[in-house]
């Protein structure tokens, strides 16, 4: 049953109270390549539309007409000539709606809809003259526009302040499987792995389904990572590339900004980009921020206290397993991933991916430590060093309106953490320095996030609250 479908309740729920409305419907569904938007809308309907095409990467306006103009063929029943513009082909496409009985839905979906808006087309015009003339009064009309371009959407459609500005009656940015979802996902192909494993896989694969659907029950979780990225000319050893390049527009530049944002795990400042990516300091750089931004790809990050000091990190975990793993290998080995157990890079990708998974469920720490229901902002907070002080860190700085503050230590481990009696001074030392460089007048305690929990022991009692990994599993509304 399509309720049924992992993940995505709440996309059918809205989808559902979209077909119930006695009025025009215009859908917009966007979100990051591979995360299955077209999939979702193809179930929904089990494949029946009235009408339906879907926009080719770099094609000519040509053969978007004609690819028009075939599947309009199909639905008529005979032979449509390609359209010499977009104009005419949606005077076609009305001609045909207006034929079919009124009392029922007719559902229209674009797929890939801003491949369809080739330069100079004029694609985008027409069909904003063909919603707001003719689709917008028909009140059994119901049009999906979906894409993968995210920055596009927004750009163009969602705030788009010509033709089609403010005529969306519902938008649904698809997000990528929670851990919770992506276990369920796996048990529901075979896959009993262990939530250690799970957590794995989405520290390198980020809970995409597409990525998720090219495991193999049959292989172990190193097996599977070797076979789809390290084998020759495996089934993801051109992902990165592609990814970008059906994206973006100059996608180059965009790859030169996400390399700087790996060089450091907590981010840049825009003026730190500017310097390490060397692009000129005239608004470029903050419109293609914007665009990684928008399509789930980097973060912002703020420093506590301080909100204008924005930070910019890279979140996405495939293109942080690229840069780090696949980028320079090179095909050397293709058992790269079973080899490395236990080494210090792939220790090192594992704490900083396990902070982005920390960060991504922050609803489900939130609900561990019973503040589910607290106002929060959350932030991170450093200070350097000096002659008379060492730095400082803290990974995650939960600010809660109740007047208490979670400093939260994050550790990927494969076993309880142990506190000893350094880490117990550092912990100590690290709360002092949040407390006087900051002069909070509030409650400042630590939050320990980890996969196996704390060892029992007589420094443990620092800690004011524990969440494991099994926390993060949880399906918080």
């Amino acid at each position: 049953m399509i309720h049924d479908l992992i993940g995505r309740k709440d996309e059918i729920r809205r989808l559902d109270n979209c077909m119930r409305e006695d009025r025009a419907q215009l859908i917009i569904l966007y979100g990051r390549r591979r995360i299955g938007k077209t999939y979702l809308i193809n179930e929904y309907f089990h494949g029946r539309f009235d009408f339906k095409i879907t926009g080719s990467y770099k094609e000519k306006k040509e053969i978007q007409l004609y690819n028009f103009a075939e599947e309009l063929s199909g639905h008529i029943g005979e032979t449509v000539h390609p359209p010499e513009s977009w104009p005419v082909a949606f005077q076609l496409l009305r001609k045909y709606l207006s034929s079919l009985p009124e009392q029922e839905k007719c559902v229209l979906f674009f797929d890939e809809f801003p491949w369809l808006d080739t330069a100079h087309s004029g694609f985008l015009n027409a069909f904003s003259h063909f919603w707001n003339d003719y689709g917008c009064s028909r009140h059994n009309m119901v049009c999906i526009v979906c894409g993968s371009a995210t920055s596009w959407i927004v750009n163009n459609i969602l705030e788009n302040k010509g033709g089609l500005f403010n005529r969306q009656t519902c938008s649904m940015y698809l997000q990528a499987f929670s851990l919770s979802h992506t276990e369920e996902y796996l048990r529901s192909r075979g896959m009993e792995w262990s939530r250690y494993d799970i957590a794995e896989c989405y520290m390198i694969m980020g809970g995409i389904p597409f990525y998720l659907s090219l495991l193999s029950p049959e292989m172990s979780l190193s097996e599977n990572i070797d076979n789809l990225f390290f084998r020759k000319r495996s089934e993801l050893w051109n992902e990165f590339q592609q990814l970008y390049r059906t994206l973006f527009t100059n996608s180059d530049q965009y790859i030169r900004i996400v390399e700087a944002l790996s060089t450091r795990r907590t981010g840049l400042t825009r003026n730190e980009l500017l310097e390490k990516t060397g692009f000129p300091d005239n608004g470029a750089l903050s419109e293609k921020l914007q665009d990684l931004i928008v399509s789930g790809f980097v973060g912002v990050t703020s420093q506590f206290g301080k909100k204008k000091d924005a930070y910019y990190q890279l979140r996405d975990y495939y293109t942080w397993f690229y840069l780090r793993f696949i980028k320079d290998h090179n095909g050397r080995d293709e058992h790269f991933w079973a080899h490395s157990t236990g080494s210090p890079s792939k220790y090192a990708w594992a704490g900083l991916t396990f902070e982005l998974a920390c960060r991504d469920h922050i609803r489900q720490i939130k609900h561990r430590i019973g503040i589910s229901a607290v106002l929060t902002e959350e932030s991170v907070w450093s200070v350097r060093g000096n002659e008379d002080e060492d730095g400082a860190q803290v990974d995650l700085v939960i600010d809660r309106k109740d007047h208490v503050i979670d400093l939260c230590e994050i550790k990927y481990s494969e076993s309880e953490y142990l506190i000893d009696k350094g880490y117990d001074m550092t912990l100590r030392s690290r709360r002092e320095s949040f407390r006087e460089h900051t002069k909070t007048k509030k409650t400042v305690q630590i939050i320990f996030i980890s996969t196996y929990g704390l060892k029992q022991n007589k420094y443990s009692g620092l800690v004011s609250g524990q969440v494991v990994l099994d926390d993060l599993f949880a399906q918080v509304e």
